[in-house]
C-alpha cells in the first residue's frame, strides 16, 4: 500500500495547488489606501513624466541585450482589426490610394484607428487614466486637452523606446491547462508560485507579460462577452509591481480581471499602475507564438523591444513590440 501512496503523494506535491477563482472583494476605501501605499509621485522629481521607465538604464539595456542568443524574433501584436464587432467598436480604417508622381506610379495609405479598448494591441500612456482628478505625479485631469495632453504624453516613452528584459508568465502552462477560464484572478501569490517553479525572479527593470490564454480560448470556443467576464490580474498585483520595480506590464487581455472585485470600478489595476506607479500598460497582445517559442527555448526571459508612435500629448499608441531570443 505504501508503495502506491508515496508516488501519488509526490505527484500531488509537485503540481500547482492554486484554486484560481473570482477576485477577492476590495472596498473603495481599501483601494484608495492601496493607491497611496504604492505611489511613486515625486520619486523621480516633481516634474517627472517617465514614471517607471526611469528604471531602464544603460546597465539594464546592456544586460537585456545579452539575452539575445539565437536571433529569434517574435511579434507580440495582433493584426489591426478592420471588422466591427462587440469587442471592436472602432475598427482600424485603411484606405490605399494610387497616383502618378513625377513620372512614377505610386501607392500610399491613410490609416485611422481609435486603438484603446479590447481589440487592438496598444500601449497605454500615463495620461490615459486619472484618479480623483489627477494623473500620475499630480498632473491635473484638466491637462488632457483635445489637441493633446499638456504633460505625460506618450512621446516621452517614444524618445528612447522600451528596451528591457521581458518575462513571460504563462499561467495556463503553469496550471497545465489550455487557458484560464474567464473571471479567474491572478494574484501576487500566484506570481510568486510561478517564480518558484520556474526559477525566475521578476526584478527591477523588467517588462512583465502575463498570458491568460485568451486567444487559445477564442480559437477553441469562439468569442464571448469579454467585457462581462475575463481572466486577468487582481488589483492587489499593483503592490507586487511596486515591490519589484517592474517597468511595464502587458497581457493578451486588458490586464484587469473582470469583474474586478473592486467596488464600482471596471479596470482598477489600470488606474492603480498608470496613476499611482506611473507604469505603462500593454493591452491585447498576441502571446501565443511567444508562449510556443519560450517553451521550445526552455526560457521565460528574452529581450523586449517596443516603441510607441511619437505623438506629442498622446494618451498611448498602437505598436508592434518584439520579443528577441
Amino acid at each position: 500500500m505504501m508503495r502506491i501512496l508515496i508516488p501519488i503523494l509526490l505527484v500531488c506535491l509537485s503540481s500547482p495547488t492554486f484554486a484560481f477563482g473570482p477576485p477577492e472583494p476590495m472596498t473603495r476605501a481599501e483601494y484608495d489606501q492601496l493607491m497611496q501605499d504604492i505611489s511613486n509621485w515625486g520619486r523621480w522629481g516633481a516634474d517627472d513624466e517617465l514614471g517607471t521607465l526611469n528604471l531602464i538604464t544603460k546597465k539594464t539595456r546592456k544586460s537585456a541585450a545579452k539575452l539575445v542568443r539565437k536571433g529569434i524574433t517574435v511579434s507580440l501584436a495582433l493584426d489591426l482589426n478592420k471588422v466591427k464587432g462587440p469587442l471592436n467598436a472602432n475598427p482600424f480604417e485603411h484606405d490605399v490610394y494610387v497616383a502618378e508622381f513625377s513620372g512614377h506610379q505610386v501607392a500610399g495609405d491613410r490609416y485611422e484607428v481609435d486603438y484603446h479598448g479590447f481589440a487592438h494591441s496598444h500601449m497605454d500612456g500615463l495620461p490615459h487614466f486619472a484618479h480623483k482628478g489627477y494623473f500620475y505625479n499630480g498632473v491635473p485631469y484638466s491637462a488632457a486637452k483635445p489637441e493633446g495632453a499638456e504633460k505625460l504624453g506618450i512621446q516621452n516613452a517614444a524618445i528612447n523606446g522600451v528596451f528591457a528584459r521581458g518575462v513571460l508568465v504563462d499561467m495556463p502552462a503553469f496550471l497545465g491547462v489550455d487557458f484560464l477560464e474567464p473571471g479567474m484572478a491572478i494574484t501576487p501569490d500566484d506570481l510568486k508560485a510561478w517564480e518558484k517553479k520556474n526559477r525566475v525572479k521578476i526584478r527591477s527593470g523588467d517588462v512583465l507579460l502575463i498570458r491568460t490564454g485568451r486567444w487559445a480560448k477564442v480559437e477553441k470556443d469562439g468569442q464571448w462577452n469579454f467585457l462581462e467576464k475575463a481572466a486577468g490580474a487582481h488589483a492587489s498585483l499593483a503592490a507586487f509591481l511596486k515591490e519589484r520595480d517592474v517597468v511595464m506590464i502587458g497581457s493578451d487581455g486588458v490586464n484587469d480581471v473582470m469583474p474586478s472585485g473592486v467596488e464600482g470600478l471596471v479596470n482598477p489595476l489600470h488606474e492603480l499602475v498608470l496613476v499611482g506607479l506611473g507604469l505603462p500598460i500593454l493591452d491585447n497582445l498576441d502571446l501565443e507564438t511567444l508562449a510556443r517559442v519560450a517553451k521550445e527555448q526552455k526560457r521565460a526571459t528574452f529581450l523586449y523591444v517596443g516603441a510607441p508612435l511619437r505623438v506629442h500629448g498622446g494618451t498611448g499608441s498602437p505598436l508592434n513590440p518584439l520579443a528577441v531570443f
